[in-house]
């Protein structure tokens, strides 16, 4: 079975570079023939001369990026494809992994795991929650140790629960990378130790953690939690920004001696969350330091808006044989886009339809395509699904469109 990019995957690895902001509003478009396309448009505002964009922070870092959590628009970089160790940033896709068992209800927060021998014997006592072998502990203390202290046995025990052994589980996560378009990324193990062939980079890493927040914020919360006590030890989160920005609510260090000081930092202001990557770095304080810096660029000089409500129509369609002439086609979701602040532009949605649309219809099954159009460039493109599903029409009703599509 051919993976895809999930829809909000897809809107963080389009490659953002767009000029412009937009009203929430549109006129409705006409429906279009196959292959054409049909054009709903924002109202916009003649774009006002921008200000000159300063540059990005110059950090010392391998590699770092610092994206729009909603939009996904990248607004500083610096060999955001390289490949890089991830160390102990592993855990982020340990954690989705985990997150999507519970969401499936696969696994349920109560549930008592026995630590197994490769559970509390990991390659490295580095970080540890401390759990003891052979005891039985709640999935929602191992999620804890793993997040706060990054706890190598608490991770390790979460892979076997999971995934019934951490290689399985590790297949899971490389098939998680793939279905987010996390192209430069392979997993050998679920804590992060090193190995040749356990690699990530910058953007991937930016794409899953903003696909955790996104998919996951009931479990997200963890991430800002600065203690952890178990078993008479009280361990605090490493990631220091959480005590220094009270914008701050996570999301993950990293470190080996290889890999360099790592941290993934999501911060929100005023209705704008933010997710920055910076790999490599030479200490903790230098690590969290460039995050700051990354995260005071992109809230100074950059803001986003929603052009799109979830579930808004974009446009409508002709339908024939249902039991309604009409429906609503829309990407399901909210659509934002980001820009230099004080920048307005045009803001447009292409439409790539059928020539005829036949029902039975179902609310989750793609009928077309979405360009979304800023300044006359592509920044993104959607699926497009009915906002409600038709049935079919009875039989009169199916005879008779029938007849009329002959002339159609």
């Amino acid at each position: 079975m051919k993976l895809k990019p999930t829809l909000f995957a897809l809107a963080l690895v389009a490659g953002l570079a767009l000029s412009g902001c937009g009203s929430d509003k549109k006129d409705a478009a006409a429906p279009a023939a196959a292959g054409d396309a049909a054009t709903a448009v924002a109202p916009a505002t003649t774009a006002a001369p921008a200000t000159a964009l300063p540059p990005p922070p110059q950090l010392n870092a391998r590699s770092f990026i610092v994206i729009d959590h909603e939009s996904g628009r990248v607004l500083a970089a610096l060999e955001p494809d390289s490949r890089q160790e991830p160390a102990s940033l592993t855990k982020l896709m340990t954690a989705y992994g985990v997150f999507k068992a519970l969401k499936e209800n696969r696994i349920k927060l109560t549930d008592m795991v026995t630590i197994s021998e490769h559970a509390w014997r990991p390659a490295t006592k580095e970080s540890l929650m401390f759990v003891e072998l052979g005891k039985e502990v709640s999935v929602e203390n191992l999620i804890q140790g793993m997040i706060v202290p990054s706890g190598n046995d608490a991770t390790v025990a979460l892979a076997e629960k999971v995934g019934g052994t951490e290689e399985t589980f590790v297949q899971m996560m490389n098939t998680y990378a793939k279905q987010l378009g996390m192209t430069g990324t392979h997993f050998m193990n679920a804590a992060g130790m090193p190995d040749p062939e356990h690699y990530t980079t910058a953007r991937d890493t930016a794409v899953l953690a903003s696909a955790l927040i996104h998919e996951f914020p009931e479990y997200y919360k963890w991430y800002s939690q600065k203690e952890f006590t178990w078993n008479g030890i009280t361990q605090q989160n490493r990631n220091g920004l959480l005590w220094r920005d009270p914008t701050v609510d996570g999301v993950k260090t990293g470190h080996t001696d290889t890999a360099g000081y790592c941290l993934v930092t999501s911060a929100k202001r005023d209705g704008m969350r933010l997710v920055s990557v910076v790999l490599g770095t030479a200490s903790m304080r230098a690590r969290e330091d460039a995050s700051s810096a990354l995260l005071a660029y992109g809230f100074n000089f950059f803001e986003t808006k929603r052009i799109y409500a979830a579930g808004q129509p974009l446009t409508t369609m002709r339908v024939w044989k249902g039991k309604q002439d009409e429906v609503g086609l829309t990407v399901g979701r909210d659509l934002y886009i980001t820009n230099q602040r004080g920048h307005v532009s045009s803001v447009k949605a292409d439409f790539e339809l059928p020539e005829t649309l036949v029902a039975p219809l179902a609310k989750n099954k793609s009928v077309g395509k979405a360009k979304i159009v800023v300044d006359g460039q592509t920044i993104a493109t959607y699926a497009l699904f009915p906002t409600a599903g038709v049935p079919a029409a009875g039989f009169f009703g199916r005879a008779w469109d029938s007849l009329r599509l002959l002339f159609h």
